[in-house]
């Protein structure tokens, strides 16, 4: 049965294939804009990649103002607000951010900051943002976040050590530009906990409240992507076919959960990253099979759902494909080398109960098919701890 009433919105305009990026300039004439300004992080720097970009600026007649490089695993409201004082300085009038979750986020931010005023600060929650942001194109250097086309910029707040998000259609990047040649040097540890954030963005939007019909179909073609094309990428970094695969399956992924919303996974994973930065990949990879297991009472059949876009043959019965739907994810962990436990995060075992109940006034908790106690989520926490 299809919802009562549903929407949904996708502002970006993709472009994807191998070498996409030297050829960006020809896509930021339409912008009608001649100074760029580059958000990225030291390792981007280190790689090579802004070379490209720059010299595909200079070939269409772009001037390169700035480059901001000191963007974080997990970025912070100070970081928002250096960059756009230097941005602004250097008179900046078109963002380009080259980097994962962190710096694509952190551009958006200081896109809000330069087009709106104020602090950053000023525009945490729903809707506050109510008029088109300047124009920032975003260049994903993993397959994880999705961050590209997102309505979503998560930043974490350095004085209460919690992650806060703006939500708003405005913030999604206007030309999202995505090429797997710039994934090629990614280790395999963060090719698998990124990739595994990828999955989380794609399940835990099927399994939302907020579900609408068009999120379900690109979420589940995403699960099912990531989970054969996932391995390969961690086994074999080099392999452009797979690296490719990965990188639209994570947009897809992100495009799904934009508007579907996410659930309880992503409340602890915020958590833990606001608390104790644990990284958002790694942390969604631990939580992923626990929390899809606390939902099963109530979502057995969009679980079962889950198994066969993994590719597991149907059972007949609904409990069973559903449970293989969970232990198959558990599984894929130690598959791509990633850790299964809390402890191995470095994560308190005397603050769980901190991080459950935090994670109950986490946004992401209230489109969670089951309603969240923290004494509840506390037990999840302990039995993957």
């Amino acid at each position: 049965m299809l919802p009562e009433y549903f929407d949904y919105h996708i502002r970006s305009r993709v472009v994807a294939g191998p070498g996409v990026a030297s050829a960006l300039g020809n896509e930021l004439r339409r912008f009608e804009r001649k100074r760029a300004f580059i958000v990225t992080d030291k390792v981007v720097g280190q790689l090579g990649f802004l070379d490209r970009v720059k010299k595909s600026l200079a070939d269409a007649e772009l001037d390169l103002v700035g480059v901001f490089d000191e963007v974080p695993p997990n970025s912070e409201f100070g970081v928002v607000m250096r960059g756009a004082a230097a941005c602004r300085a250097a008179r900046g009038d078109i963002l380009i951010a080259i980097g994962g979750g962190s710096v694509i986020d952190t551009a958006k931010g200081m896109n809000v900051v330069l087009s709106l005023g104020g602090d950053y600060i000023d525009y945490q929650g729903f809707g506050l943002i109510e008029r088109q942001l300047g124009p920032l194109v975003a260049i994903p250097t993993t397959a994880g976040t999705g961050s590209e086309v997102t309505a979503y910029a998560v930043i974490r707040d350095d004085a209460t050590k919690s992650k806060q998000t703006i939500v708003s259609n405005h913030l999604a990047a206007d030309l999202a530009v995505l090429d797997p040649e710039l994934t090629l040097s990614l280790p395999p540890s963060l090719t698998a906990s990124t990739g595994l954030d990828a999955l989380t963005h794609a399940v835990e939007a099927y399994l939302s409240t907020n579900w609408r019909p068009i999120s379900d179909g690109i979420a589940l073609h995403a699960c099912g992507i990531i989970v054969r094309w996932l391995p390969v990428a961690v086994d074999d970094g080099a392999n452009l076919e797979a690296r490719y695969e990965m990188l639209v399956a994570a947009c897809e992924a992100g495009m799904a959960f934009s508007s579907a919303m996410v659930g309880c996974v992503h409340a602890l994973a915020h958590t833990l990253g606001g608390l104790y930065e644990v990284p958002h990949g790694l942390a969604n990879a631990v939580l992923l099979a626990p929390g899809m297991e606390y939902n099963l009472p109530v979502a057995e059949a969009r679980l079962a759902d889950l198994a066969r876009a993994f590719g597991l043959k149907p059972t007949g019965d609904q409990a069973r494909d559903a449970r293989a739907a969970i232990d198959f994810v558990r599984g894929l962990l130690p598959r791509v080398k990633l850790p299964t436990r809390l402890r191995d995060l470095k994560v308190p075992e005397g603050e769980l109960a901190l991080v459950a109940e935090t994670a109950c006034l986490d946004a992401a908790i209230y489109t969670n098919p089951r309603e969240a106690v923290a004494e509840e989520l506390l037990e999840v926490l302990k039995k993957v701890y």
